[in-house]
């Protein structure tokens, strides 16, 4: 859950809520702003905000207030004109909803590059390559995103398997030569984090896809990339931004193994699609021409 989420908890006192609608009010304005100026502002006492600090389980007031200023600066940072829940309205014309889900799909792709940490990258990209098996975990309309990341990895002989059934017998099944990836939106689904301590026991690597901030998945993960966080849970058209984000991370992941070993990779997904993909066209477009690898 984000900070911003939490700070709207009904957790608070009468002064502690003052201290945290003047943080709305001021949201990035804070940045420069010591504790004893915002307790001045707010007719509170300092002590007021590190109470609000301890609440949140942060150290301290400085803690709170970096992260609060980062998701400000994320929420700040797209999706300014378009609302993530309800990206076209009643009355559109088909054209406009068109030209509005596309410039939500673009939206969303350059706040997914924007959140995604080089280091955590590296990082899973090198889980996944040294795996000997790839499991996915997930509830079950997220899996279904998945088969097109199964189907490329595949195809550069990278053993996939989406976990439909039997998770916890899949997981129980795995050892280090295993990387599992599980992939949750909230964070908090009882199904995903239920398995970490099954994987955790077989010593098994763990990567989540998960949203922003802190959550039991992400906690408890070995590595953690971010997904596009803008979506209520049910409250909306569709799940566009949050489906888009995990193809989108896939797509980076794929495409990070796939460079690890590039001409070898190239060679073998070439020399296996030769041979079994048959289809035809009679655009020259997409006529095949010789490569060194055939």
């Amino acid at each position: 859950m984000l900070l911003t989420e939490k700070l709207k908890q009904d957790l608070f006192s009468p002064s502690e809520r003052g201290v945290i609608d003047y943080l709305f009010a001021e949201r990035e304005h804070i940045h420069d702003q010591t504790m004893k100026q915002i307790a001045e502002a707010t007719y509170t006492h300092p002590s007021i905000l590190s109470r609000i600090a301890t609440k949140l389980d942060f150290s301290g007031w400085l803690d709170l207030k970096i992260q609060f200023l980062e998701e400000i600066e994320y929420l700040n940072r797209h999706f300014s004109n378009i609302d993530a829940n309800y990206p076209f309205a009643d009355g559109d014309s088909l054209m406009i909803v068109a030209n509005k889900m596309a410039t939500l799909k673009q939206m969303t792709i350059e706040d997914t590059l924007s959140l995604l940490d080089h280091e955590a990258f590296e990082q899973a990209v090198t889980m996944l390559h040294e795996a000997r098996h790839i499991k996915v975990f997930s509830i079950i309309h997220n899996l279904l995103l998945c088969h097109d990341f199964k189907s490329k990895m595949n195809r550069i002989g990278k053993q996939v398997t989406l976990c439909e059934v039997d998770a916890e017998f899949e997981a129980a099944n795995s050892d280090e030569t295993t990387c599992a990836l599980l992939i949750s939106y909230t964070g908090e689904s009882d199904y995903t984090v239920g398995l970490i301590p099954y994987l955790k026991s077989r010593r098994v690597p763990v990567l989540a896809l998960t949203s922003l901030g802190e959550n039991a998945i992400s906690h408890e993960a070995d590595c953690t990339l971010r997904l596009t966080t803008r979506e209520r849970l049910y409250s909306k058209i569709g799940s566009f931004t949050s489906n888009d984000s995990i193809h989108c991370l896939l797509d980076f992941l794929y495409a990070g193994v796939f460079a690890k070993d590039y001409e070898e990779h190239l060679k073998y997904k070439i020399q296996i699609s030769k041979r079994f993909d048959h289809r035809k066209s009679s655009s020259e477009i997409m006529q095949e021409k010789e490569h060194p690898f055939t």
